[in-house]
């Protein structure tokens, strides 16, 4: 039941104009920053260190900086994902149908959260495409590419944790928002 519930959720959210938004949102300024961090390291970066042995690779010159403000910009975005996950469902009133089901409260909230993992877990695909662009013509560390994705995932998995507990609390997404910010 929670894979239903699980699944259900995820349609939802990409059946709404706001997480396609937000995941457009958030490809368009990640993009924007990998573009820049990477001239820098071109332009600015590489030639100081070229001369350097063991010096810093394009790995912790331009992934690492990304991953940083991916996590930045997604403890903005989070609120913006959970604040309809409970509290819209007690708004418009399926809440009470959605409890009156043979499903535990627990099952519920598991059922939410793997569906905003769901999502979550499309964003990191589109994100983990920039390291795999900047693989086409450098030795790029997939270690630290792969701890800083996973620490990236972990991070917002807690945000959203954060965000459906306080979507549950309210019934006015809004203030669901306001609260996990």
């Amino acid at each position: 039941m929670i894979v239903t519930i699980a699944r259900t959720e995820l349609r939802r959210m990409f059946a709404s104009v706001l997480a396609w938004s937000i995941l457009a949102l958030v490809v368009l300024v990640l993009g924007l920053l990998f573009s820049v961090y990477v001239e820098t390291f071109l332009t600015v970066i590489q030639p100081r260190l070229a001369a350097q042995p063991g010096a810093p690779g394009v790995t912790d010159s331009v992934v690492a900086p990304l991953i940083l403000m991916a996590g930045v910009l997604m403890l903005v975005v989070s609120p913006l994902l959970t604040m309809r996950s409970l509290s819209e469902e007690r708004q418009t009133g399926t809440f009470v149908l959605l409890r009156s089901s043979p499903v535990s409260a627990t099952q519920i909230v598991l059922g939410k959260y793997l569906g905003l993992l769901g999502f979550l877990a499309v964003l990191m695909a589109i994100l983990a495409l920039f390291p795999a662009a900047l693989a086409l013509g450098t030795a790029l560390d997939w270690g630290k590419a792969g701890a800083g994705m996973l620490g990236l995932f972990l991070l917002i998995g807690s945000f959203l944790a954060a965000g459906l507990y306080v979507s549950s609390l309210t019934a006015v997404p809004t203030l669901a928002a306001l609260g996990s910010f």
